[in-house]
């Protein structure tokens, strides 16, 4: 008897321990410089979000932040290397849409979900619809009547296979009926110039690089993939209220720590970068993406990435979409 309450006293005093100490981090977190780790380049649209926001933090709190670059597999080094990171807070993630994609396509060696304490959604934004300015169709209506009138003659553009702009045509086709054919090039810079070339004619690119095409009349809008119309093209319907009910679609960004970081931290995490994105300076480096600041708590974020993770799998297995 003695020694059971032996036992059951020191599993209460272990307990009250772990208690304090994970209510000290919180508290004193951080005491040290942060990483931010981004499966992309320097210069990409998730990186320059990443240096502004860990810039910002930075005044903030009072640690420095380091932006670790590790592009590759589309993101998917950047995010083995975060599941194998200290679960402290130190080491964070800045990633976007692609990362639920991977896992329709590529055998992961981690659960895009599991394997991750997901921070919050940062922000997000429309792919557009674009056109070379002679194609026939004037919006996603047109291009739907046109495509099955000639099923496999439509040519879109799309920038690797298995990236975004491919999901999403392959989403439109499977939603729509109009079988479109894609087109691989080896990125988005070279897809958009062929297709102001007239060698392709559709494609669903971010905001980000068509916008300026679309305003200098080199290309034409047929619509936008988000339910909601995109306040920098308010003139141009969404392909949902253009003939596809249902179909939507954004890019998005997000924050993710390794799985069973202390949710103290995590929540301190939200907290700064929340107030860092309702700042107005926050809404124009967004808007330099084509998107704007749509932050979702660390719950809702969690909700996210497995209801797109299994959208993409499914898309992916109906249209047959295979990395090799």
């Amino acid at each position: 008897m003695a020694a059971h309450l032996h036992v059951g006293i020191l599993s209460a005093a272990l307990l009250a321990l772990n208690v304090s100490a994970l209510t000290a981090t919180a508290q004193t977190y951080p005491a040290k410089p942060v990483r931010i780790v981004v499966g992309f380049p320097a210069g990409s649209g998730t990186d320059m979000l990443a240096r502004f926001i860990g810039g910002k933090f930075t005044e903030r709190v009072g640690q420095q932040v380091v932006v670790d670059n590790r592009p590759g597999a589309n993101g998917i080094i950047a995010s083995e290397l975060v599941t194998k990171a200290p679960a402290d807070g130190y080491t964070v993630q800045f990633m976007s849409t692609s990362h639920t994609m991977n896992a329709a396509v590529y055998k992961l060696p981690f659960d895009p979900v599991k394997s991750f304490a997901p921070v919050m959604q940062l922000g997000s934004g429309p792919l557009v619809l674009v056109a070379h300015p002679a194609f026939r169709a004037s919006n996603a209506k047109t291009l739907i009547d046109l495509a099955r009138a000639e099923p496999n003659t439509i040519t879109y553009a799309i920038s690797g296979t298995g990236g975004v702009n491919h999901f999403a045509g392959a989403l439109f086709s499977r939603i729509t009926g109009a079988q479109l054919v894609n087109v691989p090039y080896k990125g988005g810079p070279q897809a958009l110039t062929d297709l102001i070339g007239g060698q392709v004619q559709v494609m669903f690119g971010t905001a980000a690089i068509t916008l300026a095409q679309v305003r200098a009349g080199r290309l034409k809008a047929l619509g936008v993939s988000t339910l909601k119309r995109s306040p920098l093209l308010p003139d141009v319907p969404t392909i949902a209220e253009s003939g596809v009910p249902g179909y939507a679609m954004s890019i998005w960004w997000g924050v993710l720590a390794p799985a069973a970081t202390p949710a103290a931290v995590i929540n301190k995490l939200n907290t700064e970068i929340a107030a860092i994105l309702n700042q107005p300076e926050a809404a124009q480096r967004l808007a330099a993406e084509g998107a704007e600041p749509s932050p979702l708590p660390a719950a809702e974020f969690t909700r996210l990435l497995s209801t797109e993770v299994e959208k993409w799998q499914r898309v992916a297995r109906e249209s047959n979409i295979k990395v090799d």
